[in-house]
């Protein structure tokens, strides 16, 4: 018997930029259907253009800065678990997917317990800077260059590539069960995904992870 219970009572409001259903579109997970939950704000990047020539990361191509996204807003614990649910076709084996900006400044465990009570599977894409909250599903880091991490364990470490401060090589001790090299995007994407291929073919340990949701024209 399923026994329904309050959720606890927080006095938190999260920050959301946008929040949808769609596929994973890169990675490990590439074509699971997800709810993607965007948190609003970075600790690497205004989300401004303006400050990007002074940002830690310079090639962040997402928008996350305020709440004006789809299903956008300042969200308490409950209705935010609750929108969750809605987005989501039948409620069934809901996987969420928490990014940013950097999920990690406002994911908590009172959140991450609240949906689990709902039996949702729950995975984080980090910069890996901060501290994470117990009981993840699903750890990604996104290393960037001069940055200290802080989560060197999780399923799946996920680098752009390339970068002339940050080679792959850095990442290869680390305790993480999957490496992916990722392609630069922008002007020069095509010669990033040729450097990708190459780099995997002689570096096996690496795996090559795509944009499809952007070949694919998917939100």
């Amino acid at each position: 018997m399923i026994v329904s219970r309050r959720l606890p009572q927080c006095s938190i409001m999260y920050a959301i930029k946008e929040l949808y259903y769609t596929i994973q579109g890169e990675g490990y997970h590439t074509g699971r259907p997800a709810v993607f939950c965007r948190f609003s704000g970075c600790n690497l990047w205004t989300g401004l253009e303006k400050d990007r020539e002074n940002a830690i990361c310079k090639f962040c191509d997402t928008n996350f800065w305020g709440t004006d996204g789809l299903n956008g807003g300042k969200y308490t614990l409950e209705a935010l678990v609750q929108m969750i649910k809605s987005v989501h076709p039948n409620g069934q084996e809901i996987f969420v997917v928490f990014t940013g900006g950097e999920p990690a400044l406002q994911l908590d465990e009172p959140l991450v317990s609240a949906l689990h009570d709902i039996g949702a599977i729950l995975s984080i894409e980090t910069n890996g800077t901060l501290s994470l909250p117990d009981g993840l599903d699903w750890i990604t880091v996104s290393p960037k260059a001069n940055t200290e991490i802080l989560v060197t364990k999780g399923n799946e470490l996920k680098l752009v590539f390339p970068q002339i401060e940050n080679q792959p090589q850095q990442y290869e001790d680390l305790d993480f069960e999957h490496l992916y090299l990722q392609p630069m995007d922008g002007l020069t994407v095509e010669e990033s995904t040729k450097r990708c291929i190459q780099y995997c073919k002689e570096n096996p340990q690496w795996k090559l992870s795509l944009q499809t949701h952007k070949i694919l024209g998917i939100l």
